[in-house]
């Protein structure tokens, strides 16, 4: 999360981003280089930080974050620390798709050419959103499948606070996915969506050293990166 885009640290990319969405109620989880990170994060934002001192996946890590997550909260947006690219303007318009159709879940996806290592969206016979089956887990017909989750989610507060308990870890990676809250809701007939964005630069995600020249090539041609021009 600290790897520098245009000579600034990536965490901030989205902490940012966060801000401008919902202000002074950002919460970031921590774990390696916790301290740091809170230094970089509070150069611009006032948020709150949670502790995850075991890396247990990505649902451990929404559990980690919910009791510090104001009181008057009643949608939780959810963010990737390593997806530096995702504009302001498309969590909006998640954010508004997801009460407008008044949806306990609404995740944002993606068609990619090469989707491997991304989670694939399960759909049901009808449309409906099923179940998201990680890279891991897959098997080769759901492999095949080019619709893929970004890992940003809306998600109702108080439908938060009720599947988180139910996560396991009866998985490849032994991680708590929070992917399965689709599963669980669909099987419980919430309300769950998607959203399909249509720019794919917006959900790539750094998880080596070329995805990271990547990302700072499409930084570079939206403008600077040094004043987080985001329009």
């Amino acid at each position: 999360m600290l790897h520098p885009i245009c000579g600034v640290p990536m965490i901030r990319y989205v902490v940012d981003t966060a801000a401008t969405v919902a202000g002074n109620n950002v919460v970031v989880v921590v774990g390696h280089q916790a301290e740091r990170v809170k230094q970089v994060v509070a150069e611009t934002v006032s948020a709150h930080f949670a502790l995850q001192e075991r890396q247990l996946g990505t649902g451990h890590a929404v559990m980690c974050a919910l009791p510090s997550i104001p009181d008057d909260v009643a949608q939780v947006v959810v963010l990737c620390g390593d997806v530096p690219l995702i504009r302001p303007g498309t969590i909006e318009q998640l954010v508004a798709d997801h009460c407008r159709q008044r949806r306990d879940v609404t995740l944002l996806a993606v068609r990619l050419s090469n989707p491997k290592g991304y989670g694939r969206l399960i759909f049901d016979a009808g449309g409906g959103l099923t179940a998201i089956v990680e890279e891991a887990d897959a098997d080769e017909v759901q492999k095949a499948i080019n619709i893929v989750n970004a890992g940003i989610y809306v998600i109702r507060r108080d439908f938060l606070e009720s599947v988180l308990p139910r996560l396991g870890r009866d998985n490849k990676q032994n991680e708590i996915y929070l992917t399965d809250i689709v599963g669980l809701g669909y099987r419980d007939q919430r309300p769950i969506g998607a959203v399909i964005v249509s720019d794919s630069s917006e959900i790539l995600g750094v998880n080596s050293r070329d995805d990271l020249q990547i990302v700072e090539k499409i930084m570079n041609m939206r403008g600077s990166g040094k004043d987080l021009d985001f329009s």
